[in-house]
């Protein structure tokens, strides 16, 4: 169950993990060591940077050091047990091909979780200096010393929608013509965005997005930014999110269920 006030006292060690992975991340983005990373698919192509590797180190250090008896699952490092019913679950650079592109939609995740439901979130994009904050009912945007209150947008029906997702290749032949359903109604439709579609659905100026074979790692920060911010996530079947899987994130429940009806097609 969500639990405000717990969220609200870790919220400080969570953005000290966020300054700690930006100062590990920033150096080397957009430099010789970013573009020249290792590959973890040996039948494909699966990028990783001595940055993520770095940033993702930092933050489990000072959990180590700050929170001994939380869990921590991260995507490089893998699982850490813990005892207090807590998990940190870390995405050190979520977007690591557009990283080594040197596209700024990479983001840090950092979402904590208490027995098996998320209460805080972390989107934050080092580069432009938009870190997005989801805690109980509230989600904000720190961005150049402002601070503004985050609100997604009053979007009527799925024809005024835009529509992310990050690779339609990716989908499943099934999953793709359900997708396709819901492209081919949706104002506009923007590609590659990895989580940052889903810090500017949040924010406002994407209405919903759409994505399959996720990892827990990958959601559990954009849970609490999108719901603060009014949102809603489910699974393709219109269920609570779970950690992972097929996901839908849309800034109301009009425009969501009108894009189940073709998501249900094929929900797992």
């Amino acid at each position: 169950m969500p639990d405000p006030a717990l969220a609200r006292s870790l919220l400080p060690l969570a953005l000290r993990l966020s300054d700690a992975a930006r100062a590990a991340i920033l150096p080397i983005f957009r430099t010789a060591a970013a573009c020249n990373p290792h590959n973890k698919d040996l039948n494909g192509f699966d990028p990783v940077t001595e940055a993520d590797r770095a940033s993702e180190r930092v933050m489990r250090e000072i959990i180590s050091a700050e929170r001994p008896d939380d869990a921590v699952e991260g995507e490089e490092y893998g699982s850490s047990p813990g005892k207090s019913g807590l998990t940190w679950y870390l995405d050190p650079i979520d977007g690591t091909r557009a990283f080594v592109a040197g596209l700024p939609s990479w983001c840090v995740l950092i979402g904590l979780v208490k027995d098996g439901g998320p209460i805080l979130g972390i989107i934050d994009q080092p580069w432009l200096d938009e870190r997005y904050i989801g805690v109980g009912d509230e989600a904000w945007l720190d961005c150049r010393a402002a601070r503004t209150k985050l609100k997604t947008r009053d979007c009527k029906q799925l024809t005024q929608a835009v529509l992310s997702t990050t690779d339609p290749f990716i989908l499943t032949p099934p999953e793709r013509g359900a997708f396709e359903h819901i492209r081919a109604t949706a104002r506009l439709t923007r590609y590659g965005l990895d989580a940052y579609a889903y810090a500017r659905l949040a924010a406002g100026t994407i209405d919903m997005v759409a994505e399959s074979g996720l990892k827990s790692h990958d959601v559990a920060a954009l849970i609490p930014v999108i719901e603060g911010a009014g949102g809603v996530v489910t699974d393709w079947r219109g269920r609570p999110a779970q950690l992972g899987g097929q996901i839908v994130a849309a800034a109301n429940r009009t425009i969501l269920d009108e894009a189940l009806v073709s998501l249900r097609r094929s929900a797992l």
